[in-house]
């Protein structure tokens, strides 16, 4: 089967690389679209700044005149300079069931990185860690999480069978809210809370929560350094992600501990409206709006976001008691069950405290990576 590899340079282009997902996972009941008005706005290198330090490019496969699969290269050269590498990334990475496709939209990507001086190439990655990374590779009959990937099955094949190998998996887990609490949890917060040195903030609106988000971020770029993927944002982009996430924040489920004025903790859960932007088709206009909210309002599913605690206070059970001020909330709102977001496999610590209470592992997301022969 010919496959003609196009480079998305128009707006023309831009809309079918946007919009092609939606007709590749029709009938595809668990899969979650993006809310387009964030697509555009990702793809606008004047709203999205990554496109300032990063090479980029976007490519639709054709066969017989019609679209069947799309990628877009990245090469994030400030990451690569902080770990001494020469990577280039694959991202929004989707087709038909065509493996021919698949191949040549891989060996496109494979080319210009080589083209560019790099030596490997990695994916999906997007420009950061809060963009879907990973394939789903376990769990493709479960209820889809935002901001991960909803793949069918056989992209994974299509990758693995074009030389790429595991290189990192991202985990989440689920846990009934009403599970049965380790006795040492306990124990570890009242300890804590004797000390009388820390204070755990909580919130009943948005005007009070707003001036901890940033702060809240500033302490994920401290916190995250090490992790897979992770390079730190600048001031610019935490107030875009602040801006962005507003909105759908309910503050009761946002936990923050203090030591005097400084922040050393933080949890950030978000109702699953899954639900409601799969009902909206991912369109906020004119009444998507309406279902995603009513999605928040009623979901019985908490997703747990975002979490760190500051180095210097680890170990000293910050996160348990987070955790559980963030349970009673929870209860009170309704919630029934919580997933954690993306969990690097090699985060030991995390998991272990997830794994203490017997949460099953619900998703399984793999990153591959792949050398680029001659170079």
């Amino acid at each position: 089967m010919l496959i003609d590899v196009r480079i998305v340079n128009s707006r023309k282009l831009l809309s079918v690389f946007i919009n092609l997902p939606a007709r590749i996972h029709k009938g595809h009941k668990n899969w979650l679209p993006p809310i387009y008005h964030d697509e555009w706005l990702f793809f606008n290198p004047r709203r999205n700044k990554a496109f300032n330090y990063c090479d980029t490019i976007l490519a639709l496969a054709f066969s017989q005149g019609i679209a069947v699969g799309r990628i877009m290269g990245i090469i994030h050269h400030p990451y690569n300079e902080l770990k001494g590498e020469k990577s280039a990334r694959f991202s929004h990475f989707d087709c038909t069931d065509n493996p021919e496709a698949a191949s040549a939209l891989l060996k496109f990507i494979e080319n210009w990185a080589k083209e560019k001086g790099m030596n490997q190439v990695t994916g999906p990655y997007g420009f950061s860690d809060k963009d879907p990374q990973g394939f789903l590779f376990e769990g493709y009959d479960d209820i889809p999480l935002i901001d991960t990937s909803c793949n069918l099955p056989y992209m994974v094949d299509y990758t693995v069978n074009n030389g790429y190998s595991k290189l990192v998996d991202c985990l989440t887990y689920r846990f009934d809210i009403d599970f049965m609490m380790p006795d040492i949890y306990q124990r570890v917060q009242q300890r804590l809370m004797n000390t009388h040195r820390y204070t755990i903030l909580e919130f009943r609106n948005k005007r009070a929560l707003k001036p901890h988000i940033v702060p809240v971020l500033r302490l994920v770029n401290e916190t995250y350094r090490n992790l897979y993927g992770f390079y730190p944002m600048e001031e610019t982009e935490m107030h875009d992600l602040a801006r962005r996430y507003m909105p759908v924040l309910d503050p009761r489920f946002v936990k923050i501990i203090m030591l005097d004025q400084e922040l050393v903790g933080f949890v950030v859960g978000l109702a699953n409206m899954s639900e409601g932007i799969m009902r909206a088709k991912g369109k906020l206009f004119p009444f998507g709006w309406y279902f995603i909210l009513q999605s928040l309002n009623n979901s019985t599913q908490l997703d747990l976001m975002l979490g760190a605690v500051k180095p210097g206070h680890q170990g000293l059970g910050l996160e348990i008691s987070m955790g559980l001020r963030l349970l009673e909330s929870a209860r009170t709102a309704g919630i029934k069950t919580i997933e954690t977001h993306l969990i690097l496999e090699s985060n030991q610590r995390m998991r272990a405290v997830i794994e203490r209470i017997n949460a099953p592992i619900v998703k399984r997301f793999r990153v591959f990576t792949k050398k680029i022969p001659g170079n």
